[in-house]
């Protein structure tokens, strides 16, 4: 799954040109990939009342909850308006409930990195540690 970084982190990037983003102007999309392939999109909503602003990150991870899906294995985060763009504290967590095993970001300069959930999260809260 690794050659499709580049491509999953170009369709991030298109779909963001859908984003709601107008108090920030942040553009920001996600594509979520489930273990099968199956592939969700995600862009930021943004909400007069902020604290209602949905992240791409979270629009992706939670389709893909809606069409049945309970682990993913990537999720991709690009932006149109930085060039670095990546996932907030919350989305790390939720991709952490979902079992996201690889996050494909726009790093310094715009360019692809790869990163572990556990290098973004590190030492993080799960499921399991729930009685």
């Amino acid at each position: 799954m690794s050659d499709d970084a580049g491509r999953l982190l170009d369709q991030a990037r298109r779909i963001a040109d859908h984003a709601y983003a107008p108090y920030s102007r942040f553009r920001v999309g996600a594509v979520a990939v489930a273990g099968n392939g199956d592939e969700y999109v995600g862009v930021n909503v943004e909400n007069a009342a902020f604290g209602a602003t949905i992240c791409a990150e979270a629009n992706a991870i939670t389709t893909a909850a809606a069409a049945g899906i309970r682990r993913l294995h990537t999720v991709a985060v690009g932006c149109l308006d930085a060039d670095e763009c990546y996932p907030c504290g919350n989305c790390r967590q939720l991709m952490r409930e979902f079992g996201v095993e690889r996050v494909i970001v726009q790093g310094e300069g715009g360019r692809l990195r790869i990163h572990t959930l556990e290098e973004l999260l590190p030492e993080s809260f799960g499921p399991e540690d729930l009685p």
